[in-house]
């Protein structure tokens, strides 16, 4: 097997810490010639749906690579490491449906594999001490059928289904993210929003309008747009939507139009 040139690294680990730079460590010991990119490190402690919505809406636009992504509040228990096998790369990780949007997004999951662990390890410590090295030896050419056991993968942990819904004149979506700028994202796709134009409503209270960029509402307005996702979001122009709509990711948010 060819092996890959790159690993993206995804995990809830920060960097105040030397918990990045250990995984980096783990990687460089096993496959030196292979570059690293971090997606990133500050997903919020143990909460594997933004892990798992970041690295889905970032991995397509990488190149084929050994994502290794570590949000694993189950560490140490009996819950599975894991391969994924997909048409644009491969996926490391815990199975606690963190790695499982991205699979889809690169093309779905055409196998699976348990992580097979020979050595001692910390029982903490996975990142460093089971994914980051089992990606690296991916990467080196390691096959998928050599790092573990093989798994049926309507056995694999699943994240629930984010709410959707969407009527005549109006769309009901569960929050998926919110971003360090404050933008709110929702589950729907950008394409519900067709029908919904001009002036909106959100939560039957705040206005809000339709449009493509932030210039397109005025300084302190709420924007309702398709975002680089193709989610649908909702921003403020200079501001923060995520204050203005007090929400916080699982809320569900209604977008309609104003009668």
């Amino acid at each position: 097997m060819a092996g890959y040139e790159w690993i993206s690294l995804t995990t809830d680990y920060g960097t105040f810490d030397g918990f990045v730079a250990a995984c980096h460590g783990s990687i460089a010991r096993v496959a030196p010639q292979v570059r690293v990119i971090d997606v990133t490190h500050h997903v919020p402690p143990a909460d594997v749906a933004r892990g798992a919505a970041v690295l889905a809406q970032t991995a397509p636009h990488l190149p084929p690579s050994v994502h290794v992504a570590v949000v694993d509040p189950g560490v140490g228990t009996a819950r599975r490491g894991i391969v994924l096998v997909t048409p644009e790369g491969l996926l490391v990780g815990p199975d606690n449906g963190l790695l499982i949007w991205a699979a889809e997004a690169l093309g779905g999951i055409e196998a699976a594999y348990e992580l097979t662990v020979k050595e001692a390890v910390s029982s903490t410590f996975h990142g460093r001490d089971v994914f980051a090295p089992a990606g690296a030896r991916l990467a080196a050419g390691t096959s998928p059928t050599e790092a573990g056991t093989p798994i049926d993968k309507d056995t694999l942990v699943r994240l629930p289904d984010p709410v959707v819904t969407v009527g005549d004149g109006w769309l009901e979506a569960e929050v998926l993210t919110v971003d360090r700028f404050g933008n709110v994202q929702l589950a729907a796709n950008g394409d519900m929003l067709r029908g919904l134009s001009g002036d909106l409503v959100i939560n039957s209270t705040v206005s809000a309008r339709r449009g493509a960029t932030f210039a397109d509402v005025d300084q302190g307005d709420l924007l309702v747009f398709e975002d680089s996702a193709g989610h649908v979001a909702i921003a403020v122009n200079n501001g923060r939507a995520v204050v203005v709509l007090s929400v916080t990711p699982g809320d569900i948010v209604k977008v309609a139009v104003r009668q």
